[in-house]
C-alpha cells in the first residue's frame, strides 16, 4: 500500500475537474447534430474488424497446417522422426517469442496500413516456401522464420483496436478478433481434407498442395490489405469530418487513444517494471501451451484413436466451432458483466474438465468417443479464456507506448509456454499422450491461480486509487492537462477492469 500510495502522490489538483470516464467534451454536440453513436460503432466493426480478422485466420491457418501435413506424409518424406517434427514446431516459436517486442515497437513508429499488410506478405512467402521444402534443414529455417514474421500480428492489431474503441468496448471486439483462430482450424481440417486429395498434381504430393495453396492465398490477401486496413481515426477518409471529431471526444474522455505520444523508451521501460504486465503475460503463459498444443496436435491426437488420416482432418472441425461460439457468448457475457477474471476462471475449469477426461480415458482406440469429448471440453475452455486473457491489457494499460509494449510482453511470455508444449506430443507416449494432456491440465490450473492473484492485485490497487481520491476530492482528470497525461494508468482516476 505504501508503494501505491507513493505512485499516487504528486497529482496536481484542478477544482471541478471531471474523471476518466465522463462522455463530455463535445460529445453530445456533435451527436445531437449528424453522428448516431450506435451506427457509428457498426461502421467502425464492418470497416475494422473482418479486416484484422482475415489476417489472423490467415496467420493461424499457416502456423498451424503443419498438424494436417503431417497426417498427409510430412514427416515420412521429408525423413524425419517425431522429435526432429517437434524440434520444428519448437523454432517456430522461438522466433514468434523474440520478436514479438520489436515488432510492435515498428509498428508504434510507422503505421498499422504498412506494418501489418508487409508482415503477411513475408509469411505468406515464407508459408509457401514450405510446400517445396526438400530437407530437414529446410524445414526447420522455414518454421523459424515463419514466428518471426507472424510474431507482430496480433500484438500489433490489439494495439491498433485499442487506438479505435473505448475501454468498455475492446474486449467484445478483440474476442471477435481472437475467434479467428479457431475458425481457422475448424477451416483448416475442411482446406486440408480438399486439398489432399491434389496428390500427384504435379508431381506434389498431397502436404505440398496444403502449404502452396494456403500460402499463395496470403500472399494475395496480403497484397489487398495495403488498401483495406486502415490508419488512425484522425487520418481515415471513410470518415465524415463530424464522425472524425466524435471519434476523438468520446475516446478523449476514456483513454489515451487520441494523444499524439512519441515513442520513448521510458514508458517500454515502465511496461518492464510494471508486475501487472507480468501477471498478464502469466495469464497467457498458462493458456499458451494448452492452446498451441491443441491446435498443434489435435489431427494426430483424434488420429491416434483410430481414425484414417482422412476421417481425423474432418473430425477436427466440430470442436473448433463450437469453441469459436463459446469465445463469441463468453466475451459478450463477459462485456455485459464488466469483468474478466471470474469468466477466465470458469472457462479454464471447463478445458480441465476436458483433460481429465482424455488422461482417465486409458484406452483411446476402444473408446474414442470419450476421448473425443475431452477435446471438446478442452477446446470450448481453453480458446474463451485466450481471447479474455489477451485483451486485459489492452483494456488495463495506458499509455500508447507502455500498452503497445505491454501487449507485445504479454505474447512474448506467454508463448514461451508454447515453445515447452511443442515438446510435450512425443510419438512414444501416443496414443493417450499422458505427458503433454498432464501438462496442459497443470498449466490450467496454474492459469486459475494465476488469474486469481491478478484478480486480487487489480482490486488492491483500484481501492488504493478510490481512497487516494476520497481524500484528495479535487484531483484532476484524466488526460485534463500535459502534466496529467502521460500518468497514464497511474493516474488516481483510472479504474483497472478486473
Amino acid at each position: 500500500m505504501a508503494s501505491e500510495k507513493a505512485e499516487l502522490d504528486g497529482t496536481t489538483p484542478r477544482p471541478g475537474a471531471s474523471d476518466g470516464y465522463s462522455d463530455s467534451d463535445g460529445i453530445e454536440g456533435v451527436h445531437s447534430a449528424t453522428v448516431n453513436e450506435r451506427a457509428l460503432l457498426r461502421k467502425l466493426d464492418i470497416r475494422l474488424l473482418p479486416a484484422v480478422s482475415v489476417l489472423y485466420l490467415l496467420s493461424f491457418l499457416d502456423r498451424s497446417n503443419v498438424a494436417n501435413a503431417r497426417l498427409e506424409g510430412l514427416t515420412t518424406d521429408l525423413g524425419m522422426t517425431g522429435n526432429q517434427y517437434l524440434t520444428g514446431l519448437t523454432l517456430y516459436f522461438i522466433g514468434y517469442v523474440l520478436f514479438e517486442v520489436p515488432c510492435n515497437i515498428v509498428l508504434k513508429r510507422t503505421t498499422p496500413r504498412f506494418w501489418l499488410p508487409t508482415l503477411t506478405l513475408v509469411w505468406g512467402i515464407i508459408a509457401t516456401l514450405m510446400g517445396v521444402t526438400q530437407n530437414l534443414s529446410g524445414f526447420f529455417a522455414v518454421r523459424f522464420f515463419l514466428g518471426v514474421a507472424e510474431s507482430g500480428l496480433f500484438p500489433g492489431v490489439v494495439f491498433y483496436l485499442s487506438m479505435w474503441y473505448k475501454r468498455t468496448e475492446r474486449q467484445y471486439r478483440i474476442s471477435l478478433f481472437f475467434s479467428a483462430a479457431s475458425l481457422a482450424g475448424a477451416f483448416g481440417g475442411i482446406l486440408a481434407y480438399g486439398i489432399s486429395q491434389m496428390r500427384g498434381v504435379g508431381g506434389y504430393k498431397g502436404w505440398r498442395w496444403i502449404f502452396i495453396l494456403e500460402g499463395l492465398l496470403t500472399i494475395v490477401v496480403s497484397a489487398s490489405a495495403y488498401f483495406f486496413i486502415t490508419n488512425y481515426p484522425s487520418t481515415t477518409k471513410w470518415l465524415s469530418d463530424d464522425e472524425r471529431k466524435f471519434i476523438h471526444a468520446r475516446l478523449k474522455a476514456d483513454s489515451d487513444a487520441t494523444e499524439d505520444e512519441a515513442f520513448r523508451w521510458s514508458e517500454v521501460w515502465l511496461a518492464v517494471k510494471d508486475v501487472k504486465v507480468w501477471l498478464y503475460g502469466l495469464t497467457f503463459h498458462t493458456l499458451s501451451l494448452p492452446l498451441y498444443t491443441l491446435s498443434l496436435f489435435l489431427p494426430t491426437i483424434i488420429k491416434d484413436m483410430g481414425y484414417t488420416a482422412a476421417h481425423s482432418q474432418l473430425l477436427t472441425i466440430p470442436p473448433y466451432a463450437l469453441a469459436t461460439i463459446l469465445t463469441i457468448a463468453w466475451a459478450i457475457l463477459s462485456e455485459k458483466s464488466g469483468r474478466r477474471a471470474p469468466w477466465i476462471i470458469a472457462s479454464s475449469t471447463l478445458a480441465i474438465i476436458g483433460y481429465i477426461i482424455l488422461i482417465t480415458n486409458e484406452s483411446p482406440t476402444k473408446r474414442p468417443g470419450v476421448s473425443y469429448t475431452g477435446v471438446f471440453f478442452a477446446a470450448a475452455g481453453i480458446y474463451p479464456s485466450v481471447a479474455l486473457a489477451l485483451s486485459w491489457p489492452a483494456n488495463n494499460v495506458s499509455g500508447q507506448t507502455k500498452r503497445a509494449t505491454a501487449n507485445a510482453m504479454q505474447i512474448s511470455i506467454g508463448n514461451l509456454g508454447a515453445v515447452l508444449g511443442t515438446q510435450l506430443y512425443r510419438p512414444n507416449t501416443a496414443p493417450r499422450y499422458l505427458l503433454g494432456h498432464s501438462f496442459a491440465l497443470g498449466y490450467l490450473c496454474l492459469n486459475i491461480v494465476v488469474v486469481s492473484i491478478l484478480w486480487l492485485v487489480l482490486k488492491k490497487q483500484n481501492k488504493a486509487k478510490e481512497l487516494h481520491v476520497e481524500q484528495n476530492p479535487n484531483t484532476a482528470g484524466f488526460l485534463n492537462n500535459d502534466v496529467e497525461k502521460h500518468r497514464g494508468d497511474r493516474h488516481p482516476r483510472w479504474k483497472f477492469n478486473v
